[in-house]
């Protein structure tokens, strides 16, 4: 394939990555189910465990999956775009990181976005299923143990990387592009969970079924300027 078209292959791939990614499923199904705002509640952050906070599991269940389906999505597009085009691996691992950062700082939501649990795992399907089975059985045991969902998440993604380098040859093909892309990932994943770190550590964290009543307010949203 041509140079101009690969690189432009390349490129749109990211960006539809990106988009795919930014598609907030905490809110519009929310919308569409007829329960607040997300965001307006809990920690206000715009993903299945705050969603859950409003006592609806559908609606927890259908955006935990539209979240995670959306990162893995981007990843086989992308692996279309390997196979019929050519696009490196690179590309892959590019549009991996891209649908995860499309979750966290969403197009559509002033490039803010949720905390990348759920999207971050539909990438890891996507890039390789038994590390995200690895992944996915840490954070149920976790939070099985701990009724703590963040707890959960933190330790799945210090874990991940770790993961893929211990099955890297023996179980799955090493590439060092996925490797850094499940680092930026991870990293990215840790950061978001700041506060959360800083709750637990206080034991103020709060456990999961905790309902919206023993949540405290959601930080405010700043009002758009007209």
């Amino acid at each position: 394939m041509e140079p101009a078209l690969s690189i432009a292959v390349s490129a749109g791939l990211i960006l539809l990555a990106y988009l795919l990614g930014s598609i907030p499923f905490a809110i519009v199904i929310s919308k569409l189910m007829g329960l607040q705002d997300p965001r307006s509640f809990g920690s206000g952050n715009p993903g299945a465990t705050n969603v859950l906070r409003t006592g609806n599991r559908k609606a927890a269940v259908l955006t935990l999956l539209g979240d995670a389906a959306k990162g893995w999505l981007a990843v086989m597009l992308a692996y279309w775009g390997h196979r019929a085009f050519g696009v490196t691996i690179g590309v892959v691992a590019a549009c991996a990181v891209a649908a995860f950062l499309g979750h966290v700082y969403s197009f559509f939501l002033k490039f803010k976005g949720g905390k990348g649990v759920a999207t971050g795992l539909g990438v890891l399907l996507g890039l390789q299923p038994w590390l995200a089975l690895a992944v996915a059985l840490t954070w149920l045991l976790v939070a099985y143990v701990s009724r703590y969902s963040s707890l959960a998440a933190i330790i799945a993604a210090l874990l991940a990387p770790l993961y893929y380098l211990m099955g890297a040859k023996a179980v799955w093909p090493m590439h060092a592009s996925f490797a850094v892309a499940i680092v930026i990932v991870s990293v990215v994943i840790l950061h978001r969970h700041k506060q959360n770190i800083s709750r637990l550590l206080q034991g103020k964290e709060t456990k999961i079924g905790a309902g919206k009543s023993q949540q405290p307010p959601a930080p405010p949203r700043k009002k758009s300027r007209r």
